[in-house]
């Protein structure tokens, strides 16, 4: 039996028209009628959250491995605005989340009445649409209410694939269950547009393949798959392409090879194409803002004019995925083509400005390969990325922000997932955790201490199993906060900036039964890393690596000046 209010009921049919499966609810009373509904659906799936910062998070982990849309549920009030920062990065990362909020009538909001601030609009610009649905009393408004939801859930596919709110205002009576079967709703379908192949070959592909000094750039993708490795893995035979682990497990050492080059202009490109969206190093993005004669054309899912680089000439709206094996199938055909054809478009110059290329980053690799750091963070994150490397399991490897991230891109060897859509630190822990429950791949999580404290409520958590894997990093504050020049001679660096702390996971993991296992010196590390990538267990499990910081300053330090 379903609610008795038709405002839900219609969006219960319209969320299973358009394939939504899965929903994460949060408790309370004023959405227990839409979280009854679509509990009660058999084509739904729910998934209980408390706490509503990482109920977002954890919707947008699931969104990330299975591929589709996730709904996440609150009731009014300030729930809503807890799921902000989730919101923004799920639009950020082209995984937007369905956000679906209760709501008291509009004659009681503000006025002094419980839970009652404004909720439509209340996600700002971090939806691409937000709908307020009526109570409908009327056929006309029963139309309103269906065309309000379809608007909504095609949005949530179009443009980049953004966040959208569903705002119901639900009158009291709340909790009467008494229809049989939900109305057969009206579905508005939407088509995407299909990538113009002919106008990637006029704008950017033919002057790609007759570029002097062509530079592929790839930024984060939302998404990696084995078709895509192998066209990076094509484009890579014949340009030099520069990305991270969040775009491809064939990532090159851009950072640390910019500190081997001794005449700068010589790298600059002049044609760029740039594809995805952020990156993670701010030395690439400082080399190729200097590149000011070089042409460059964006790929984006959003369309939007993200001039990151300071020289951009065009902008295609597609996906990156797609335009990557676009410019593969171009490779092959132009290498298929004859003699004096291929000559005229692959000159001399290219060859020797991506030999120049890849015999700096075959360098910068060695050094990377050659250099051992003492017990600190990056030795704990080469450590597990090695040992990672001997698996014989399918896995899927989640970095937090901030310092975490940044050994990733030194020492991941495969596709990472990481919020770098607007970069905060929070909810990392709980959409490792969200799409640990989405597969049944082993899903580790590497993140440091603030990031995992300030989460913690990721492990309050029911649907939690023993293929999720926590390296927790804690070396008691923000560590990248003492490798920012300057900023140590602030008396408020350590206390305040850092957020200095003594705190360990132990107890966390205690009370959520969560395994626990820690290492303090190399021996230790050695040993619990094998137990953590190897024991088999029904629970989640945390490895904590304790580390001082101005020892993971030093080793990064030496990291960097090292030389073969």
């Amino acid at each position: 039996m379903y609610s008795n209010k038709e405002n839900i009921n219609i969006l219960t049919s319209l969320l299973v028209a358009h394939g939504i499966r899965k929903a994460v609810v949060c408790p309370g009373s004023r959405n227990a009628p839409i979280v009854h509904n679509l509990n009660e659906h058999p084509r739904i799936e729910c998934y209980p959250v408390t706490d509503e910062r990482s109920a977002g998070f954890y919707a947008l982990g699931m969104s990330l491995a299975d591929d589709s849309p996730v709904a996440v549920c609150v009731t009014s009030g300030s729930a809503l605005l807890n799921l902000a920062p989730a919101v923004a990065e799920a639009s950020y990362r082209h995984h937007g989340l369905i956000v679906i909020s209760a709501d008291r009538p509009s004659a009681w909001i503000e006025q002094l009445d419980g839970q009652t601030l404004p909720q439509p609009d209340a996600l700002g610009c971090f939806v691409s649409k937000s709908v307020n649905l009526p109570e409908p009393k009327s056929d006309e408004e029963r139309w309103y209410c269906n065309r309000l939801i379809n608007e909504a859930l095609i949005e949530s596919k179009r443009h980049g694939c953004k966040s959208v709110h569903i705002n119901v205002p639900i009158s009291e009576p709340l909790f009467n269950f008494t229809v049989e079967q939900l109305p057969v709703e009206r579905k508005i379908s939407f088509v995407n547009a299909s990538i113009n192949i002919e106008g990637l070959y006029r704008n950017i592909i033919h002057d790609l393949l007759e570029a002097s000094k062509p530079l592929i750039v790839i930024g984060q993708i939302s998404r990696n798959d084995e078709t895509t490795e192998k066209a990076i893995r094509a484009i890579k035979e014949r340009f030099t392409i520069i990305c991270e682990p969040l775009a491809s497990g064939y990532a090159t050492p851009f950072t640390k090879a910019l500190k081997l080059i001794d005449i700068a202009e010589a790298y600059y490109p002049d044609f760029i194409l740039y594809l995805g969206d952020t990156l993670v190093s701010k030395h690439i993005k400082h080399f190729l803002r200097k590149a000011n004669d070089a042409e460059c054309w964006a790929v984006s899912e959003d369309g939007c004019v993200h001039d990151t680089f300071m020289n951009l000439t065009g902008v295609i709206e597609a996906n990156p995925t797609d335009v990557i094996r676009v410019v593969a199938e171009a490779i092959a055909n132009d290498n298929s083509a004859d003699d004096i054809d291929a000559a005229q478009l692959l000159t001399a110059s290219s060859f020797a400005y991506r030999g120049m290329w890849n015999r700096l980053f075959s360098s910068a690799a060695a050094i990377t390969d050659e250099f051992t750091p003492a017990y600190s963070q990056m030795a704990a994150v080469k450590e597990f990325e090695m040992s990672l490397e001997d698996m014989d399991y399918d896995y899927d490897v989640h970095y937090a922000n901030s310092m975490s991230v940044r050994l990733a891109d030194i020492y991941s060897w495969h596709y990472i997932w990481c919020n770098r859509g607007v970069n905060g630190i929070e909810g990392s822990l709980s959409t490792a955790a969200g799409f640990s429950v989405a597969t049944e791949n082993m899903v580790f999580c590497v993140i440091g201490d603030l990031s995992f404290f300030y989460d913690q409520n990721a492990l309050w958590n029911t649907n939690l199993s023993g293929n999720l894997r926590i390296l927790l990093l804690n070396n008691g504050c923000g560590g990248i906060f003492y490798s920012l020049p300057g900023l140590e001679n602030s008396s408020a660096c350590g206390k305040m900036v850092a957020a200095s702390h003594n705190t360990d996971a132990k107890g966390i993991c205690n009370q959520n039964d969560i395994g626990y296992i820690s290492a303090r010196n190399i021996d230790e590390l050695h040993i619990g890393m094998a137990t953590f990538l190897t024991e088999k267990t029904k629970r989640p499990m945390v490895f904590e690596v304790f580390t001082n910081p101005d020892d993971d300053a030093r080793v990064m330090a030496e990291y960097t000046k090292s030389r073969l």
